[in-house]
């Protein structure tokens, strides 16, 4: 336990808040995504039964809550698969947070699922501890399925629709977590429209697939992540300049947004909140409430099954692991040295590149996991996705400028909307779509919504 008279100068600096990402069955998954690294990192270790204890589940949330100083406090369960720790785990993770939280502190719950377990007991419970809930879809059916599968190859699009409709009985909040991969790349609207009008979505976020590998390793990634008969179990790491097939491009990862933008500016504004658009319209204020645009980052780090903590969810590999929270106090963890100058590094390793960059406000060079390609003028640490991340900036700018402004003239955002269909007027249906699809208007983001 952290005594407050004796904290050192170290942590005193140490963040008020941090998003903790735990993992209580570690890698462990009950299907087998073709893209998900983190089906590879079963391989650290190797000799283990991967599901947390009692000691560990006692140890991490009495650190978590003693370790912020902030009111709100967010209990954030991933996997692998959570549900595979069966209910009665999470039951009792509800009790021990009543334990011990301080009388000011206001627990949120959040968990994400790939959805195929949840049942009436499972939503009762998210619904009676009002956790907000992450269903992993990529999409309609055909495009889930490309690389949704379960261990025999077949797609879950069906089974995650059963777990939907359970969510759907019990009134759960829910948000659709979304990969952005080399399958539905080019169906941004189509994705999108799916998810507000077939699932009622009001939450919604975008994820690129960036998997990245060698020379050597590419054969090999390209395969997917989970166990190979007659192969030696591939760990992934973030190193290599390479990416598998089934990757976002780069460019066309920009373009899925401006599809998604282009929909959503002219109807749902106010009614349905994609996270990347949230965020954005954060940093014309100043504000970055997302580690990936922020100046920096490290304060979102990741737990293990065995109390061992990793610099970041992406970085669960030995040169970032911080410690083990048995033998150390997480805070101590989250606020050591090693942990701030990984933070730091995203800013002070930016390329001459992105320290020029027009948005460099808003992007701050992305995820520093996806900083492996060349800059324009040749330098090392480009991120991989910056041409979509500057297309999506570009495009968006003067949208999102516009609902800053009505914000500071105490209007609500959403009046963008009309804003947005008296610009399309001016230019009529027959011109190009400013999505820049080559379609006319007419037929593109000007179709009527039937």
């Amino acid at each position: 336990m952290i005594n407050n008279a004796n904290m050192t100068t170290e942590l005193l600096s140490a963040p008020p808040a941090f998003h903790l990402l735990a993992k209580p069955s570690g890698a462990t998954c009950n299907i087998d995504c073709t893209y998900c690294f983190f089906l590879s990192k079963e391989a650290l270790y190797p000799n283990e039964k991967s599901r947390m204890s009692e000691a560990t589940l006692e140890t991490y949330i009495r650190q978590l809550l003693e370790s912020h100083r902030t009111q709100e406090v967010t209990v954030a369960w991933q996997g692998g698969e959570p549900t595979l720790m069966k209910l009665d785990f999470f039951k009792h993770a509800v009790e021990l947070v009543e334990t011990y939280r301080r009388p000011e502190q206001i627990v949120q719950h959040t968990f994400q699922t790939n959805g195929l377990l949840l049942d009436d007991d499972w939503c009762a419970f998210f619904k009676e501890h009002h956790f907000l809930v992450g269903l992993s879809v990529d999409g309609p059916r055909e495009l889930h399925n490309t690389y949704r599968v379960d261990r025999r190859g077949q797609g879950t699009f069906d089974l995650v629709m059963q777990g939907w409709r359970a969510l759907r009985r019990h009134s759960v909040d829910f948000n659709i977590l979304c990969t952005v991969n080399a399958a539905n790349q080019h169906h941004g609207r189509t994705v999108y429209s799916f998810f507000r009008d077939e699932l009622g979505a009001k939450w919604v976020q975008f994820i690129p697939i960036v998997e990245r590998a060698t020379a050597e390793t590419l054969e090999i990634a390209n395969q997917g992540w989970s166990d190979q008969p007659g192969q030696k179990r591939l760990l992934y790491t973030q190193t290599g300049n390479l990416v598998t097939e089934r990757t976002v491009g780069a460019e066309q990862y920009g373009r899925f947004l401006v599809d998604v933008f282009e929909e959503w500016v002219r109807h749902d504004v106010g009614q349905v909140f994609v996270q990347l658009f949230d965020v954005t319209l954060e940093a014309f204020f100043g504000r970055h409430l997302l580690c990936l645009h922020a100046p920096t980052c490290g304060y979102g780090p990741a737990l293990e099954h065995n109390g061992d903590l990793y610099s970041c969810d992406h970085f669960v590999e030995p040169g970032f692991k911080l410690g083990n929270i048995h033998q150390t106090h997480m805070l101590e963890l989250v606020a050591s040295p090693g942990q701030r100058k990984f933070g730091d590094n995203k800013r002070d390793t930016l390329t001459t590149q992105c320290q020029g960059c027009k948005v460099r406000h808003l992007c701050n060079g992305g995820c520093p996991k996806d900083r492996f390609a060349l800059s324009r003028d040749g330098q090392p640490g480009q991120n991989y996705l910056c041409t979509g991340l500057e297309l999506f900036f570009m495009h968006t700018g003067p949208a999102f400028t516009r609902m800053a402004q009505m914000i500071q003239q105490g209007h609500a955002p959403s009046e963008i909307m009309a804003w947005v269909a008296a610009e399309d007027a001016k230019h009529g249906p027959y011109q190009p779509c400013p999505c820049g699809s080559g379609k006319k208007f007419r037929f593109c983001h000007g179709k009527s919504r039937s």
